[in-house]
């Protein structure tokens, strides 16, 4: 199962909207065929692989798969009864479908079929895998996830706005990893007017990757600026999407379109895009993830509406101790730890002397906001 993990990465960030799946066929103890997706509307890898051994496998002949053939992958019926036909005996099957009603579904048509079925093998590893597929999967919404690198005691900058290094090269390397994994990244428009990022996966001796950037931008503050930042006039330009509301200027878009840059203007009852609709867009459109780098402000935003689904957060051995150094979260009140907000399946992983943890947040019945915090901002 290992093995068919690995073959599943090498889809890392190409299969959306689908799910990595990766396979592999054992002989003997051996490993005789191996396939993966590496792009939408492939054929599963259950599919290629007896396609490709350009014969029956043997008799004692075992498949491993990330993923159950099953509905949301597509691959129920194909899948299945390539399998069958194919006189494999004995599969092992990772993760399964993640919609609780498709779930066993394909297992379950397999031992109909008279065929040996383990299932669960490195569950976790294979659920983690698809993280975003699953989570679309299920809620039919894509997962809003936010990225955040701090000190020990949790600040994203020093009181003069400095933040560059908090981590070190390996972590940022990895967050180059995840910006190529995911098919959107938002900021909102006081990142990008501050730090003018680029946006992209730049990971070594591969080629600059550029996948949907969003800026948030209710009033359209980053048009009003002398010189646009980079992302708007850069050679990626037609992949930025500035997400504003009605309350917008007009001329200020047409300054944009002008430029080759996308507006999505979203109906809003004040200047703050409504994340819900703007979920929704995404959805429709085909886009069932966004990495958020945005600061404090947009990431603490999506928190108090209950809109962020997933947090990645990279800690340095560093220590401010400084009151009024950037915190990555402001505006709740908490008074109980009961209250707080916790990650659920947590992951942990160190890059050199950095650590990350990253899961899904579950929300307290209760989340008390402070209106006042971004009142005069």
């Amino acid at each position: 199962m290992k093995a068919a993990l690995e073959e599943a990465k090498k889809g890392w960030g190409d299969t959306h909207p689908q799910a990595m799946i990766g396979a592999v066929l054992v002989e003997k103890g051996e490993i005789v065929a191996r396939a993966h997706i590496d792009r939408p509307g492939m054929n599963g890898p259950e599919v290629q692989i007896i396609q490709s051994l350009g014969r029956k496998p043997a008799s004692d002949a075992s498949l491993f798969v990330t993923l159950e053939p099953g509905p949301s992958s597509n691959r129920l019926e194909k899948g299945v009864n390539t399998i069958v036909e194919a006189g494999v005996k004995h599969v092992f099957i990772g993760a399964s479908d993640p919609v609780p009603e498709h779930e066993n579904k394909g297992a379950d048509a397999l031992k109909a079929a008279e065929i040996q079925v383990e299932r669960r093998i490195l569950i976790e590893d294979c659920q983690d895998l698809n993280l975003i597929f699953n989570h679309a999967a299920r809620h039919q919404t894509p997962l809003l996830s936010a990225k955040s690198a701090t000190t020990l005691d949790g600040k994203i900058a020093c009181r003069t706005g400095e933040s560059k290094w908090i981590t070190g090269e390996i972590a940022r390397q990895d967050v180059m990893g995840w910006r190529r994994l995911f098919p959107a990244i938002g900021v909102g428009a006081g990142t990008l007017v501050e730090d003018d990022p680029r946006l992209t996966s730049r990971i070594e001796g591969k080629d600059e990757w550029c996948g949907v950037r969003f800026v948030m931008d209710g009033l359209l503050r980053t048009a009003m600026e002398r010189f646009l930042p980079s992302i708007y006039t850069d050679e990626f330009r037609d992949n930025t999407i500035v997400v504003t509301t009605d309350a917008a200027g007009t001329g200020y878009i047409r300054r944009l379109e002008s430029e080759g840059v996308n507006v999505w203007v979203l109906p809003a009852e004040n200047m703050k895009v409504p994340i819900v609709d703007f979920r929704k867009k995404c959805y429709d459109v085909g886009i069932n993830g966004i990495y958020f780098e945005g600061g404090s402000k947009l990431t603490s935003e999506l928190l108090h509406n209950r809109e962020l689904d997933y947090h990645f957060n990279y800690r340095a051995p560093i220590l401010l101790g400084d009151d009024k150094a950037k915190p990555v979260y402001r505006g709740l009140r908490i008074e109980k730890l009961s209250q707080a907000l916790r990650l659920d399946s947590p992951r942990h992983e160190s890059f050199g002397d950095d650590q990350l943890m990253r899961g899904f947040l579950s929300y307290p019945t209760r989340l008390d906001v402070d209106e006042t915090v971004f009142s005069n901002e």
